[in-house]
């Protein structure tokens, strides 16, 4: 589904993605793992063009989006749910009214229409319950726990029925029982709807769990990617380091 060619991204002097060479297939859950501050969030942000790369191709269905205009991936951006690291949800809005804000103003845009409110409502209802939080439609953000509003987030993601879905550390900033919950439902929305995941992380519980495939990104370049069963008994250096930080902190 996704090709990348040479990717490259710098800041200055600084230079972030060195030459990223992937392929994600259709309708597997890759997870890119990687070390703070490797550039996993810059390539995340490629990969949904809203960062452009200095130098390289992102090839999406066929098409190479690094060439579009800004109108031709909005349109390419309608098949893409991105669940954001911090969620990014509005607090003066209800849980109902952050999942379908996108829906009701991509109605207005591409449609040239309001779309009915009981529509509306019963598109927003069956999504919350997918992701576990029938009967909270009304709750504002304050009033949800860490993993609800991962939830929240998740579910807005989904409303415009996308085929690729994007997470940036969604386990990130909650306890391990949540963590825990959010790996299951992650796996669950991947196997009920068949839907391409990529999902970027540093936390090994997460990925090893969430799987089809790994790949790993470290000074800038992918260098590997493979199944979990190859991801841990990998001989290159780069992993084991990985490994070994990840089976320390087990023993402690």
């Amino acid at each position: 589904m996704i090709r990348v060619r040479g990717v490259k991204k710098s800041f200055g002097d600084l230079k972030v993605l060195r030459g990223i060479d992937l392929d994600i297939h259709d309708g597997e859950t890759l997870v890119i793992l990687g070390k703070s501050g490797e550039g996993k969030t810059v390539f995340l942000k490629i990969l949904t063009g809203l960062l452009e790369p200095d130098s390289g191709s992102v090839i999406i269905n066929g098409i190479d989006i690094t060439k579009l205009t800004e109108r031709e991936l909005n349109d390419i951006r309608l098949g893409m749910g991105i669940v954001f690291q911090e969620n990014a949800l509005f607090d003066f809005l209800t849980v109902k009214e952050n999942v379908s804000i996108l829906f009701k103003e991509l109605a207005k845009k591409l449609l040239k229409k309001e779309i009915k409110k009981e529509n509306i409502d019963k598109k927003v209802k069956n999504i919350l319950k997918l992701v576990g939080l029938e009967g909270k439609e009304d709750f504002y953000p304050q009033a949800l726990s860490g993993g609800m509003k991962k939830r929240v987030a998740i579910a807005r993601a989904l409303i415009l029925n996308p085929y690729i879905l994007f997470y940036d550390e969604p386990t990130s900033g909650i306890d391990p029982v949540t963590a825990s919950k959010i790996n299951f439902l992650i796996k669950d929305l991947h196997d009920k709807l068949n839907i391409t995941s990529i999902v970027v992380t540093h936390d090994l519980n997460c990925a090893f769990f969430i799987c089809d495939r790994i790949a790993l990104l470290s000074s800038g370049k992918i260098v590997f990617c493979g199944k979990k069963e190859e991801f841990l008994n990998s001989k290159i250096p780069q992993v084991k380091e990985f490994l070994e930080s990840y089976y320390a902190i087990k023993s402690i």
